[in-house]
């Protein structure tokens, strides 16, 4: 099979690698089309990775054993490799599995762990079917595009009568728009790139606002009667972006941080959280459970159309990363066999 590297900066190769095979109750799953998350930013530095892929949509094409899926079965195929018995996996929180399997140790090579490939390795209970009338680019949209945000709004309970800040409108933050115009939220979202504060602006979002205007803070105030939002959820990982939904959350109110970050935010126990009387939450996914409410979104919301800005062949796997880079993309969503 075909599985697409970062060989060294700004370099995708395509390199061939056996073919998965089945076995217990894992099965190995046709790809047929998988999104790009931040995957652009090992390829603009030049960090080499051998297997690209966490979010991808299939079909079964072989098993060793019956299990909860048969060949044939169109699938979304989930993230990580959990143990899928300790409590957090049988209470549908596997995302936060602290046993996962070493997938290379299992099956005796990397091969089959990824998701910009052919071919992908997978245990047959991490592969909840596809509903008949969702495609496979939009059914890839159950991962980081749909699915990473509305954890975040689960946990938070956004609801019809919150205003919520949306900080970051990458793709994971314009698949937060999606999920709160579905909730029937009040938006107001933060992001520099032009063409994203556009796509924002075309999915019904009231104001997209600078991070580096000076009084930003006080623009969030004067849009929500002088208290601040409701909610707010930070999808950029970029700590002023996290601290700014602090700032900007009335008090009793509500943050979750979706984007992943590796800086230091700071905060002030007494002022921000106890005298604020805020709630804030990490939030990595979703439960498993709600993956038929992450599919409603999906099949009912009519901006999805507009979350995946781009479909393209893998053998454009570069053009796609360039397009992320630069900001001009929202989902991109590749074919492995084109």
């Amino acid at each position: 099979m075909i599985q697409a590297t970062i060989s060294g900066e700004r370099k995708v190769e395509f390199v061939e690698l056996p073919d998965p095979q089945p076995q217990s109750d894992w099965v190995v799953v046709k790809i047929r089309a998988s999104a790009l998350c931040t995957e652009y930013k090992a390829y603009t530095t030049g960090r080499r990775v051998a297997i690209l892929g966490h979010e991808g949509a299939g079909e079964v094409v072989a098993v060793a054993q019956p299990t909860s899926v048969q060949v044939g079965d169109k699938v979304v195929v989930l993230p990580q490799y959990p143990c899928g018995t300790c409590e957090l996996c049988i209470s549908g929180d596997y995302v936060y599995c602290e046993n996962n399997y070493n997938f290379e140790e299992f099956n005796g090579s990397e091969s089959g762990s990824g998701t910009f490939a052919h071919f992908t390795l997978k245990p047959s209970w991490l592969l909840p079917k596809i509903p008949e009338d969702v495609s496979f680019a939009k059914a890839t949209m159950a991962i980081d595009g749909v699915g990473a945000s509305f954890g975040g709004l689960e946990a938070i309970n956004v609801n019809a009568q919150d205003t919520v800040l949306i900080t970051g409108l990458g793709p994971v933050g314009l698949g937060a728009i999606v999920n709160a115009k579905f909730r029937n939220a009040r938006i107001i979202g933060v992001e520099p790139s032009a063409w994203r504060k556009q796509r924002a602006l075309d999915m019904g979002v009231e104001v997209v606002l600078d991070p580096n205007d000076p009084t930003i803070e006080m623009r969030i105030r004067d849009l929500t009667s002088g208290h601040g939002v409701d909610c707010a959820i930070d999808c950029s990982g970029n700590v002023m972006a996290e601290r700014l939904c602090i700032d900007a959350t009335r008090r009793r109110g509500r943050v979750v941080f979706v984007g992943e970050s590796r800086d230091d935010l700071t905060i002030e126990v007494s002022r921000d959280m106890i005298r604020k009387g805020l709630t804030v939450v990490g939030s990595w996914l979703y439960n498993r459970t709600d993956y038929h409410k992450v599919m409603k979104v999906i099949q009912e919301s009519p901006l999805i159309d507009l979350l995946i800005s781009h479909e393209m062949p893998m053998t454009k796997l570069q053009d796609a990363f360039e397009i992320l880079d630069r900001g001009e993309g929202a989902k991109i969503v590749i074919d492995p066999w084109l």
